[in-house]
């Protein structure tokens, strides 16, 4: 029987392989990786498409996907999808940045057609409830698939866009599938202090941990779980696939799989390494380097100087060097304004606390910087979950003090967290 030109493309183009049931086991994990990287690790979508899209058999499909919706040879799932006929591909939803990823920070594509595949896109950034859920009526679908790279921090809104999506599922009435990628800077622990829900917001919904260590799929159990029956009065009718021949102790690098910004001032693995603890200046007046080459890597300010590079390198805090810099960002804090700060130079990843090294950061950045200052919106507190650690920054404590401040309530998170770990 001949194939048709969309359904040979699709095969083609989703991963080049074909029977392989959808789970972990189907993929050896010391194949070769196409990327240069330690071991093949094969996505969620991967062994979707491998499957021939059994899971989505019979359902009109609306996919909530952004640019690093990709297969390991970077052709976007969207058009993939498109091209088999497999899939009733009828509508995607696009998030902060767009779908298609034209959007700078805060900001989104709207709705529109896409002139690459026909499909309508509906935009669901800062929606959520009963305003989410008249989109997924709207759309005509049945399922709504997730397929979206994280990059570990609470913070990362795509995180949140998956638990509203979830939540407006249920009240919508529509079955929710999410696809798994890995977690870049690995699932090995979760750090940092959790959300008290008094401070919830786009940046942090649930009380989950600043880097949490967990993969899209456990996630979405842990909010399925523990969180969406509060919201929305029951569970939303759940399934996941989950990647094979990932290890919870493994960075992005060794994956084999091509990195693709998630957002426009995450360009590099790297830069996710850092962000979980970084992130915070932007609760602050100093540019966390946005408009910069290396966002959330360069920090600084005007008047800043080799002073702040010294008591940073003086906390001896693990795995990271601390390098006196300059820089003149394009946009954002300081536009073309050159400013004085530091840079991060991580030379042990598996010794680095992103969480405690950015607490440090801020603790020396007030200590020898006349002219730091909290945002007056007390941006800092949806960030760090609570108005603890800017409390006791301003009341002179150190890093030990903070850090053992979250302790009891990291500690209660990560009992739960357990129960939602799919990888070892």
């Amino acid at each position: 029987m001949a194939l048709s030109r969309r359904v040979l493309l699709g095969h083609l183009a989703a991963t080049g392989a074909a029977g392989a049931a959808v789970t972990a086991a189907a993929v050896p994990a010391h194949a070769a990786p196409p990327h240069g990287g330690g071991r093949t690790v094969r996505t969620g979508f991967d062994l979707l498409a491998a499957d021939g899209y059994r899971l989505l058999d019979g359902s009109r499909i609306g996919i909530v996907t952004n640019p690093t919706g990709v297969t390991s040879e970077v052709n976007h799932i969207v058009d993939v999808m498109h091209a088999d006929d497999r899939v009733r591909l009828t509508a995607v939803f696009g998030p902060e940045h767009g779908f298609r990823g034209t959007a700078q920070a805060g900001g989104s594509e709207g709705r529109y057609d896409d002139p690459a595949t026909g499909l309508p896109v509906y935009d669901t950034y800062n929606k959520s409830g009963k305003e989410l859920a008249a989109i997924f009526r709207a759309s005509g679908v049945d399922t709504i698939v997730f397929d979206i790279q994280d990059v570990g921090a609470r913070f990362y809104t795509y995180i949140w866009t998956l638990y509203d999506c979830m939540v407006a599922a249920v009240l919508a009435g529509k079955r929710f599938v999410v696809l798994d990628r890995p977690n870049p800077v690995t699932g090995r622990s979760a750090t940092g202090p959790v959300l008290d829900k008094a401070y919830a917001s786009f940046v942090g919904r649930e009380p989950i941990s600043q880097a949490h260590g967990m993969t899209v799929v456990e996630l979405a159990l842990l909010f399925n779980g523990e969180f969406v029956p509060k919201a929305a009065g029951r569970p939303v009718e759940l399934e996941t696939v989950r990647m094979a021949g990932w290890r919870r102790a493994d960075f992005f690098d060794v994956t084999g799989l091509p990195w693709v910004p998630p957002s426009p001032n995450m360009p590099t693995a790297d830069t996710a390494l850092v962000y979980s603890g970084t992130c915070l200046f932007e609760g602050t007046n100093l540019s966390e380097g946005r408009g910069s080459t290396r966002p959330f890597e360069l920090l600084g300010a005007d008047g800043i100087d080799r002073h702040w590079s010294e008591a940073a390198g003086e906390l001896g805090l693990p795995g990271v060097h601390f390098r006196e810099a300059y820089f003149a960002p394009t946009f954002s804090k300081f536009q073309g304004k050159t400013i004085g700060g530091i840079q991060l130079h991580v030379h042990d990843r598996e010794a680095f606390d992103p969480v405690r090294t950015g607490i440090g950061l801020l603790v020396t950045a007030k200590r020898v910087w006349g002219g730091f200052a909290w945002r007056p919106d007390h941006g800092i507190d949806r960030l760090t979950g609570s108005s603890t650690v800017r409390k006791m920054i301003d009341a002179g404590a150190g890093v030990d003090e903070v850090v053992a401040a979250w302790q009891k309530g990291l500690e209660r998170f990560r009992t739960v967290r357990e129960h939602y770990l799919r990888y070892r």
